[in-house]
Order: structure tokens, then sequence, then C-alpha cells
């Protein structure tokens, strides 16, 4: 099978479990648990899942031990998308080609199904059918990535940010924490459920650093380059709200050239493993080719 076969495999698995890990649409209060099914359901690439199982297959942890921090990730990746689409912080319309979700239901409702998606990811965790001091580790993985120390700090930081002309060693910091702290635990997790060695942690650590900041300057390249129709969300909002890109402070040209610079660091992290490493490898490479 091929490492696109497997990941497509791997997706429809990571679909149906979330499926099942979120509330029926039936059951009430049903306008919240539709809003978090919408939030979550339908599309996306679903990389931060995928990583989860990328790192876990190069030590060979259990399939099955992996899905609960796979999809604890996936869900804060949601949660995180619902509230910065609200109009009090990026105010989006469109998010993986369809309505965001306070579009399609309301602030209100949007605000609540993002609270409870974070809340049911650290309840998949917490009850996962994993050693105790594996829970711990994986909870305090993400929690920590998820908080003011990052995705909640960065998101602040973006937010101080509008309007204003960054450098470029602020606007990485700022990205590392929004972006790339989400993406560093869910390359941790794997990691950790397959029992790696502190060694192997910190040259994993090193390769999500950089995949995390190449994912968010290969997207501010498409903001520029791509459609709205391609993308499955607004395209060329930076621009629009006057925020620091790669492009804008580097330029088209040395924004690739720093998108170059961080594929040879993510090659040189994974230099030392065979080919149980291919799948993160594809996936470094999925996140600098993309054209969404």
């Amino acid at each position: 099978m091929t490492v696109e076969a497997g990941f497509a495999r791997l997706r429809d698995r990571i679909e149906s479990q979330l499926d099942a890990a979120l509330p029926s649409p039936a059951d009430a209060p049903r306008r919240l648990h539709q809003a978090m099914r919408h939030s979550v359901l339908g599309g996306g690439k679903r990389m931060r899942p995928l990583l989860v199982h990328a790192a876990g297959e190069v030590f060979g942890a259990d399939p099955h031990a992996l899905d609960a921090p796979a999809m604890a990730v996936e869900l804060i990746h949601a949660y995180s998308l619902v509230h910065d689409d609200l109009p009090a912080m990026d105010d989006d319309e469109l998010r993986r080609g369809q309505p965001t979700t306070h579009v399609a239901f309301d602030e209100a409702t949007a605000i609540l199904a993002g609270d409870a998606l974070q809340t049911r990811a650290f309840s998949l965790l917490a009850e996962a059918p994993l050693p105790a001091e594996l829970r711990v580790a994986c909870l305090q993985a993400l929690t920590h990535a998820s908080g003011a120390a990052g995705m909640c700090g960065g998101q602040a930081l973006d937010i101080d940010a509008t309007g204003q002309r960054q450098s470029v060693e602020a606007l990485t910091r700022m990205h590392a924490l929004k972006t790339g702290a989400l993406i560093r635990a869910a390359v941790r997790m794997g990691a950790l459920c397959g029992h790696a060695p502190a060694a192997d942690l910190e040259r994993l650590d090193r390769f999500a650093d950089a995949l995390g900041l190449a994912f968010q300057v290969r997207d501010d390249i498409l903001d520029v380059e791509a459609s709205s129709e391609q993308l499955g969300k607004t395209a060329g909002k930076d621009a629009a709200q006057d925020k620091s890109t790669f492009p804008a402070l580097l330029g088209m040209d040395g924004a690739k050239a720093r998108l170059a610079e961080l594929t040879t660091v993510m090659d040189e992290a994974l230099a030392g493993y065979g080919e149980e490493a291919d799948a993160l490898r594809a996936l470094g490479r999925l996140a600098i080719e993309r054209n969404h």
C-alpha cells in the first residue's frame, strides 16, 4: 500500500471515530450538538491526527493506542477554528468550503460548540484505554500546546499585532505558538504512545517545529496565490486585515526560500530513521506542496 493510500484509509477511520465520539444531533440540546458536528465532520486535511499516527508508526505503537490522542488533537484544532472565525476574532464566513459555525448557527451557539469540543477532547484522552502514566503525559502535551503557552497565546499575539508591522522574529514566534504548538503536540503524543526515548522526542520536536512553521508559511503564500474556491475559506484575508505575513515581510521569493530552508530542517531531523518514518516525511511534503 502506498503512503497516500494509507492516509486515505486513516482519514476514513478518523472520520468514523470522530462521528462516533460526538453527540447525536437528535439528542438535546440539538442545536449545540448539530453545531459541534458541523464544526468537525465532513472536511479538513486531518493533518494533526495523521501526524499522531505517523509519529507512532516510527516507534511501532499500537494503532488503537493512537486513536484517542488523534481524535483529541483534531477536536482541539476544530474548536480553535470555530473561535478563530468569530466576528470578535477573524470574522470569517467560510471554512472548509462551508459556512463557518457562527454563520450556520449563531455566535452564542458557536462559542458553546467550541467550548464543548475542547472539553470533549480532554475527556477522550482522560478516558482512553492507555496506561495512566501515558494518559497523563498526553494530557500534559495537549494542555500545554492549547493554552496561554501555546495556541491561545499565539492567537492573542495575532490579535495584538493586527494593523502593526511585525518583525520576522515576532511573526515566527507568534506562529510557533498559534499553529506550531498543536502540531508539535500531535507528533509528541504519537511518539509517546510508541514509548520513544527522550533523544527521539527531541528530534521529533525539531521536525514538528519546522513542519508547523512551514505549514504557516505555505498558508501565507496560498492566501496570496490561491482562490477562495481552492482554499475552502476566504482568500486575501491577511491583506484585508493588514496582518503581517511571510510574503509581506520577505517577499514571495523570500517566503518560498524560507519554505525550502524548513524542508531541509525536516529532512535532517528524520535522517536517522528508515522507512518507518516515511509517513512523517510524506506529511512534511504535503504541508509544503499543498494547494489548499
